[in-house]
């Protein structure tokens, strides 16, 4: 969703920072910007670097909520029946750009839930001051990863709940951006 929704914003004329992790997929337009991250830790660091420059910021991509506590150089081989890894909790990216948010700029996330789907999504825009809450269910069929669509239900912060079709990742990116530019018109 989210090279879809940065072609999307790109394409209408907006001007767009891409933080992108290890993906095939490119999102070519003059209006990219792309930035290539590779740790939790890097796309916190450089986030909080373009956040206050930004307008709008949607996290499209859930970060890792555990990275291990030892890198290692090289492959880890076989040996032991069992491995133990031993994991510390990622910095919470979208909490800090809620934490940071400033009038005027409009904070979009997004939640993939498994139950009590409405119940979670309006917990993680009051909890992490989000102005928008775009949930995936994978209870749905066609939505999620792995597919060319996805089903969406958004939430804002004016208690609104918009529940979509089934449609190709392409308009639902239009979905999405017809609600951001709604409300940054309100």
């Amino acid at each position: 969703m989210g090279m879809a929704l940065a072609k999307t914003i790109a394409e209408r004329g907006g001007r767009v920072i891409l933080l992108k992790g290890q993906t095939a997929i490119e999102a070519d337009h003059e209006n990219i910007e792309t930035i290539a991250i590779n740790t939790a830790e890097e796309l916190y660091e450089t986030s909080l670097k373009y956040f206050p420059q930004v307008d709008v910021a949607i996290a499209a991509a859930a970060v890792s909520d555990y990275t291990p506590v030892q890198q290692e150089q090289q492959k880890i081989k076989k040996k032991d029946e069992n491995l133990t890894l031993e994991l510390t909790k990622t910095k919470d990216v979208l909490g800090e750009w809620g934490n940071r948010k400033k009038n005027g700029q409009l904070l979009i996330g997004f939640a993939l839930e498994t139950d009590q789907e409405i119940d979670h999504a309006r917990s993680k825009m009051k909890d992490k001051h989000l102005d928008m809450v775009v949930l995936n269910s994978l209870q749905d069929a066609g939505a999620g990863f792995g597919h060319d669509t996805n089903k969406i239900t958004i939430l804002d912060k004016y208690n609104n709940i918009i529940r979509f079709e089934v449609k190709a990742k392409k308009a639902v990116a239009e979905d999405i951006i017809d609600q951001i530019t709604s409300q940054l018109h309100a």
